[in-house]
């Protein structure tokens, strides 16, 4: 979908201003929304990929008014009440009105240092990718109601293959509960000119890792 997080490209946002990567969180219930939304992951009733369809599906008013975490805390309480966990009686009162479906998955702070360390790998055994590097692709115009990654400005453009990366599994299926369906995932890198036309700064190239089910021919 074309939601309101798809705005590279795009005038009236402002410039982007890189903060010090030293500094995570501006309050102390950023830090607790972190906790709240990886802890809750543990209940198995998403994936990464759902919970970021879920920031993304927001109504844009809602998503340029919040900060970071603000969308973060938005879109948990999504999931948690249709999962079933929270109800908007819960929210509204602001605690727990009865026991958590599946507490017994709950997970420990002492716990949480291991599960970070795991990390979240995406790559999976796949099919043999299609393209090389150095061919010419092409970003279909890819217009899905349901999640992906592929940033609209791309769509319908040309670039070059870059990088290869394996076989991932693609968002646009495991958001939505089709499965992971592993495939190919690319680099493609585009001249900013043919990407945003002849005001764009001519020396400048835009990459982006795209899914072999984005690219075709070109």
């Amino acid at each position: 979908m074309n939601g309101p997080q798809d705005i590279g490209g795009r005038h009236g946002f402002g410039a982007v201003i890189p903060e010090d990567e030293g500094e995570r969180f501006h309050a102390d219930w950023e830090k607790r929304v972190l906790g709240v939304t990886l802890a809750s992951a543990a209940l198995g009733y998403w994936n990464i990929d759902v919970s970021r369809h879920a920031r993304e599906s927001l109504p844009p008013a809602v998503y340029y008014a919040s900060s970071y975490y603000e969308i973060w805390l938005r879109a948990l309480e999504t999931l948690l009440v249709r999962a079933g966990e929270v109800t908007p009686e819960e929210l509204a009162e602001g605690h727990a009105l009865r026991p958590g479906v599946r507490a017994d998955r709950r997970l420990s702070a002492t716990a949480m240092p291991e599960v970070l360390a795991k990390g979240g790998p995406t790559e999976r055994p796949g099919p043999a990718p299609i393209f090389a590097v150095g061919d010419r692709v092409r970003c279909r115009n890819h217009q899905p109601a349901g999640h992906t990654r592929l940033p609209s400005y791309a769509r319908g453009h040309v670039g070059i293959v870059e990088a290869l990366h394996g076989s991932h599994v693609y968002p646009d299926s495991n958001a939505h509960g089709l499965g992971e369906q592993p495939c190919p995932l690319y680099t493609a890198r585009f001249d900013a000119g043919d990407l945003f036309g002849e005001d764009a700064d001519p020396t400048l190239r835009v990459s982006i890792d795209a899914w072999e089910p984005y690219l075709e021919p070109a």
